[in-house]
């Protein structure tokens, strides 16, 4: 019987047939397929051997439910399936077989897939993002993520991963959505919900190591592994093995076909280590990009070595990716926040010229020594798209290595963090919140992890020992307070209350309102294509305009400073143009927002409020101000 199959590797269902199995195992003689029923052996068959290190079998009148393991020769242990689907009972069980079919919705049909341009991104937690922690609990909120103007959503890492809580990012099954998140059919209906609701959403992977615990992969082959490198986690991986490669490769297209997602967030690409014609990093842009070629996908990209290649054409000799996270934006923008330089933060100053030169060029070090990591860091990004640069002041990384995990706006003056986050949503850069940031959650967010009793100490050693960079957490008192991250309290006290969107109304009101107006200004609509400026107008203060046609003009005037007088006031950017004058479309001072109450706008000595932001838009002046204006220039 000839059997087709859709991968290379895993248990492939063949409609109202049976099942048929692959697994790449090369330095074995034998495989054999044991199934099992209530942890009891119920039947084993030996797979058929192929060249390159594959075996296969096809087994008729297996069903989708179906549990299994693989025996090594004759090893008296078994093993899960290294491809597998589900893992029911974690990484240490058995795996199980699943139909993907899926009966989409209309909608999901006709959804057209994303791009980056004009996107409100939001990084999500399914273990933390509710209280049940469930696909199931977090699809009930999306109406509401929806509502207030979020378009893309960015899922933690989901790879089956050891334990009962943890961010994600030590996967042992990458092709097993976790089991205490839900099934594969309640995240595919969670994903079917957002595009439902006109959102996109992405995947968080993990594709540099495996994680400690449960990790069996060596045991069908240690060609998995890069003997020469290692990583900051684990062992490498070996990226120049052509099946290792078509292992995360087939991995990729697989989230995107049969999960349809509408593309990957690729965590720490600097640890991706390959010496072939084609760079892995290539190969998996295309391979996500080529799968359902005819909906739209982004890959995203997490480089702290600030590598332009990621960004540039595949056709370029480089790896054809969407866009990479700007660490170098959150640093200075916390700088400016918490006015500290401790640790990575030292080469910033958070200087109103670092905000401009970010908006415009992206990264801020482009080749420039750089003095925390003692060498030259980055790579030109002068002529790339705006939108490719996803910016933040919070995401999961950044808040837990706080040490307490608090949020930003409970450690900064709530002005400077209000018009620091009106500078976020106006830039011509992708803004990205974390999951409780728009409406001002409690909820800290730790590093968290559950693993054996001998791995959770190692951890929670590993984790105070990476803190003390930060010279505030050397401190004795100052380390205790930092969260175990085996303790189950430290995963829970993550979990959102939403009933604080009703408690923190005005924090709440203000994401709305800057979503808004990006999404729907004419010329915030159109960022990426207009020309853009900005100037200096102090040390705590500048502007950034955006020009649009027939002089319809927007001005962002920041103020992290006290109040201000520009006396005198030498910036042609300040001056709406002839015959028109700057009216007020959003002020972080607002009382709504929690301000002291909206300054009047003074254009003729430019009076800007201290620890504000003031978005303005040109408008034309009436007949009569032309007379006044006028008149006040006849002036001697």
């Amino acid at each position: 019987m000839k059997i087709t199959r859709k991968y290379p590797i895993g248990a492939e269902v063949i409609e109202g047939k049976g099942v048929h199995f692959r697994v790449w195992a090369p330095n074995h003689k034998k495989v054999n397929i044991v199934f099992e029923k209530n942890d009891q052996l119920v039947d084993k068959q030996i797979l058929e051997k192929e060249d390159s290190g594959y075996f296969s079998l096809f087994v008729p009148q297996v069903e989708p439910g179906t549990l299994y393991r693989y025996q090594l020769d004759n090893s008296l242990n078994n093993y899960s399936d290294p491809a597998s689907r589900f893992q029911p009972y974690g990484v240490e069980g058995p795996s199980c077989v699943v139909n993907p079919y899926y009966a989409w919705s209309a909608q999901e049909k006709k959804w057209p897939g994303t791009s980056l341009i004009n996107q409100i991104m939001y990084e999500m937690h399914i273990g933390t993002f509710t209280q049940d922690g469930t696909y199931n609990a977090a699809k009930k909120e999306l109406p509401e993520l929806a509502k207030i103007g979020i378009t893309l959503i960015e899922l933690m890492p989901i790879h089956q991963f050891p334990g009962s809580f943890g961010w994600g990012y030590d996967g042992i099954n990458l092709f097993a959505p976790y089991n205490k998140y839900g099934t594969p059919e309640e995240l595919k209906s969670f994903i079917d919900e957002c595009h439902k609701l006109g959102m996109g959403i992405i995947l968080d992977v993990v594709y540099n190591h495996f994680g400690p615990e449960g990790n069996f992969i060596d045991q069908f082959s240690k060609d998995y592994f890069n003997q020469k490198k290692k990583t900051d986690w684990g062992a490498a991986i070996n990226f120049d093995h052509p099946s290792v490669s078509e292992f995360f490769i087939t991995n990729a297209k697989y989230w995107v076909e049969e999960f349809h997602f509408d593309g990957l967030r690729i965590d720490a690409t600097p640890a991706f280590f390959c010496e072939t014609e084609e760079h892995i990093l290539a190969a998996l842009s295309k391979a996500v990009k080529n799968s359902n070629p005819k909906k739209n996908k982004i890959v995203i990209g997490e480089d702290e070595t600030q590598n332009n290649k990621l960004l540039k054409p595949l056709e370029e000799s480089g790896y054809g990716f969407d866009a990479v996270w700007n660490d170098d934006f959150h640093h200075t923008a916390l700088v400016r926040l918490k006015g500290k330089k401790e640790a990575y933060y030292k080469d910033y100053l958070g200087s109103p010229q670092e905000f401009i030169s970010s908006f415009k060029y992206g990264f801020l070090y482009q080749g420039q020594y750089y003095y925390w990591q003692k060498k030259i860091r980055g790579s030109s990004t002068l002529d790339f798209t705006p939108s490719c640069f996803i910016i933040f002041t919070e995401n999961h990384d950044q808040i837990a290595n706080t040490g307490t995990g608090k949020r930003i706006y409970q450690i900064t003056d709530p002005g400077i963090y209000r018009a620091m986050t009106a500078l976020m949503f106006f830039s011509p850069n992708t803004p990205l919140i974390f999951q409780g940031q728009e409406f001002g959650s409690s909820a800290p967010f730790y590093y968290f992890a559950d693993h054996a009793e001998s791995i959770n100490k190692m951890v929670h050693k590993g984790r105070k020992e990476f803190l003390t960079q930060f010279a505030s957490l050397k401190d004795k008192l100052a380390a205790k307070k930092i969260a175990d991250p085996s303790n189950p309290v430290t995963f829970t006290d993550c979990k959102l209350n939403f009933t604080e969107r009703i408690k923190n109304k005005a924090h709440y009101k203000f994401y709305q309102d800057l979503i808004s107006l990006r999404k729907n200004d004419e010329i915030f609509q159109n960022m990426q294509t207009i020309r853009m400026d900005g100037a200096v107008l102090g040390a705590d203060s500048f502007l950034i305009r955006y020009f649009g046609d027939n002089h319809n003009d927007r001005l962002i005037l920041i103020n992290f400073g006290i109040d201000q007088q520009l006396i005198p006031a030498p910036e042609p950017l300040l001056v709406a143009g002839d015959d028109f004058k700057w009216i007020i479309l959003l002020s972080t001072h607002s009382v709504e927002y929690g301000g002291e109450g909206i300054v009047p706008l003074a254009t003729s000595t430019w009076e800007i409020p201290g620890h504000t932001a003031l978005i303005l838009a040109t408008k034309k002046l009436t007949a009569k101000e032309i007379m006044v204006k006028n008149e006040l220039k006849a002036k001697k």
